[in-house]
């Protein structure tokens, strides 16, 4: 029935769809109205025919799923399949009549609408992809139920066969065992996201599936379907319609387990390219982060296009800037921090706040939006961390107590920075609805004063956690890990890596920055004194290393040199504009702040800070996803953050050549 149905429906909807509606109004008036009468007649009769002998079948599948249920003679397994298998086949009689009803108003739908209005077309399309979305749905519920009614039938079997055989001591046991690994893929099932149950929120569209068939050459291969379900570890990978591509990251069967092969392939293939680019690089003088930065170019989307797990690489180069941030608190005493607290607050915020001014008046002058221009200010104004912490490890820090050195300062403006990035990621959605003109601008400003005091309560909730940390906990902790891990190293990495985490999510969770919490880890151990520090770093050092370099090797994937090559003028112009104007301002807002027998630091830390944050990517490529600016200026961002870091180590040379003595610049690279 469901055949005729779907060939009726078919047959009227492309009968009509292939002729336009002068032809149809032709072929009515050259057969005549008796020619249309008749047809329409006949078609309506079998179509009622249909459904009368439907709801027959109906009734009947109702009927007997009541004698099944009352039959006392049949087991409780194969009661339950068949009365299972009564109500799925019921389910597909009223499904097919709902299609044909749909399918007609499909036509009616169609042959209303006006063939030139394209309007029209997208939304009759919209619906009909809303209607294929459902049936998939409905389709994927239907042979859930036709794989529980199998089970049901093979149970009834096993329990006949039950009946008339006598089971050994093995087979009682292989059943015992088959029952409790039931009951787990039930208890897993009851954990696995279920669509079908929560649709709220929920598109399903379709994707395209790409196997990996690497080891076979590409050719297909030949096996059962049995067999393919169970090799398959759900390893390929997924790609929708707008070119995002998915990796497996929660199996529906948790006992068996997988590996992520292409993130693998991925590390592999940084760090063996890392060596010879970072080599190459060292004998020509260059920082080694310069081919670390090359290698992920040759790899990424601009070069090799052989990175296939992006974003895993990139997240685990994140954790190379949280240890980066921890060693450098390490080296950075709560007493350095407290002797330069008032210099790094007021440095940072009169750089942000002449930074948005300079924005805002360019703005002004090339017509662009006050929201566009407070975000880019704001996000340029930012400096990278973790290269400048590279640029200051293992240097003298050991300037006279209580004299400033450029270290301490360059760091406090730093993580004053890392805090401010926290406040631009909260005000975001503010600017959001400031682009799309739903809020005022008093009710804006107040909005963001708002969060700006409640970044200011959580900064005093962390330093008060702090204060707490040192005061009772820091001391009677490490010594702990000390005694259990002579001899054994583990105890003491998972100890102060479970630290670091610890302050890392105290922090997020307080909506400060995580990159804070890192480095409030790392300065809290150092008040433990110089041996404590030594043992720590000998043992966070190679792993902060070895996370550094994926995390530069990440920044080359968002390096595209076909773009930079086709406007290298004006990236250029703008590159070198925005490392000069940031240089100018920290040395004047320095030589404004400082002590004045400390002038000559200006230099050097202004030379640290005439660069963009990394973290520019992640904000630029939020503020592109809401709206806030355009493809173009993304990709202007992109490029010129990506310069400035590449320009950074020259500067950073020049000047710490000028200003830092011969013997502590030995160590500076």
């Amino acid at each position: 029935m469901q055949v005729v149905c779907w060939l009726l429906c078919l047959g009227t909807a492309g009968a009509l769809a292939v002729l336009q509606k002068d032809q149809v109004a032709k072929l009515y008036r050259s057969q005549g109205p008796t020619y249309g009468q008749s047809w329409v007649a006949s078609n309506c009769k079998r179509l009622v025919g249909l459904l009368h002998q439907k709801n027959v079948v109906v009734k009947k599948l109702a009927a007997a799923a009541d004698a099944v249920g009352r039959d006392r003679a049949l087991s409780e397994a194969e009661r339950h399949f068949q009365v299972h298998t009564l109500e799925v086949f019921q389910k597909e009689l009223n499904e097919s009549e709902r299609l044909v009803f749909q399918a007609v108003h499909s036509l009616q739908r169609a042959l209303q609408g006006d063939y030139k209005d394209v309007v029209n077309m997208k939304e009759s399309s919209r619906q009909r992809l809303a209607a294929l979305r459902e049936a998939a749905i409905k389709e994927e519920q239907e042979y859930v139920e036709l794989v529980a009614a199998e089970k049901h039938q093979q149970e009834a079997a096993k329990s006949a066969l039950a009946q008339n055989k006598t089971l050994s001591m093995l087979d009682e046991i292989l059943e015992d065992v088959k029952k409790a690994a039931d009951r787990l893929e039930e208890e897993i099932e009851e954990h696995a996201f279920d669509n079908n149950k929560q649709m709220k929120g929920v598109n399903v569209e379709a994707v395209l599936r790409v196997e990996d068939d690497e080891e076979n050459g590409g050719k297909t291969k030949n096996k059962s379907q049995k067999k393919e379900v169970e090799d398959d570890l759900g390893l390929s990978m997924l790609i929708d319609s707008q070119n995002n591509q998915y990796v497996l990251t929660k199996p529906r069967d948790s006992t068996i387990p997988r590996a992520d092969h292409h993130f693998i392939k991925d590390l592999v293939s940084v760090v063996m390219l890392s060596l010879p680019c970072g080599w190459i690089c060292t004998l020509l003088g260059l920082p080694p982060m310069f081919g670390y930065i090359v290698c992920g170019v040759l790899l990424g989307p601009s070069g090799l296009n052989s990175i296939k797990s992006m974003v895993q690489v990139e997240t685990l180069g994140e954790l190379g800037v949280f240890f980066t941030l921890f060693v450098v608190g390490l080296e950075f005493s709560p007493e350095r921090l407290r002797k330069v607290w008032k210099t790094s607050v007021q440095g940072s915020c009169y750089l942000s706040l002449l930074m948005v001014g300079a924005g805002l008046f360019w703005g002004q002058v090339l017509h662009i939006r006050p929201t566009q221009t407070v975000f880019i200010s704001a996000c340029l104004s930012l400096s990278s961390t973790p290269l400048v912490s590279r640029f200051l490890a293992g240097g003298s820090r050991g300037d006279k107590e209580g004299d400033l050195d450029y270290s301490s300062v360059l760091l406090g403006v730093l993580v004053m920075q890392d805090v401010q990035l926290g406040l631009l990621i909260a005000i975001m959605p503010t600017l959001i609805q400031a682009q799309s003109g739903s809020v005022s601008f008093l009710f804006g400003s107040l909005h963001v004063l708002c969060l700006l005091a409640q970044v200011l309560v959580s900064l005093a909730a962390v330093l008060l956690l702090c204060l707490l940390l040192k005061s009772f906990l820091i001391g009677p902790y490490y010594k702990k890990l000390h005694a259990e891990s002579k001899g054994n190293k583990e105890i003491l990495v998972l100890g102060m890596a479970a630290f670091v985490f610890l302050m890392l999510t105290v922090t997020e969770f307080l909506d400060v920055s995580m990159e804070l919490g890192c480095f409030l880890a790392g300065a809290l151990l150092s008040t433990q004194g110089h041996m404590v520090t030594s043992e720590v770093m000998g043992c966070i050092e190679p792993i902060r290393d070895f996370l550094a370099i994926i995390f530069f090797a990440s920044i080359g994937l968002h390096v595209f040199p076909t773009f930079v090559l086709y406007e290298l003028t004006i990236l250029l112009v703008l590159t070198l504009s925005l490392v000069i104007m940031k240089f100018v301002m920290a040395v004047l807002v320095l030589s404004a702040i400082l002590p004045p027998g400390s002038r000559h630091i200006r230099w050097v830390v202004s030379a640290g800070l005439a660069q963009v944050s990394e973290f520019s990517f992640v904000l630029s490529s939020r503020a592109r996803r809401a709206g806030i600016i355009s493809r173009e200026v993304y990709l202007l961002v992109l490029s010129v953050t990506t310069l400035s870091l590449l320009l950074a180590p020259v500067l950073w040379r020049v000047t710490t050549h000028r200003w830092v003595p011969r013997a502590e610049r030995k160590t500076l690279t």
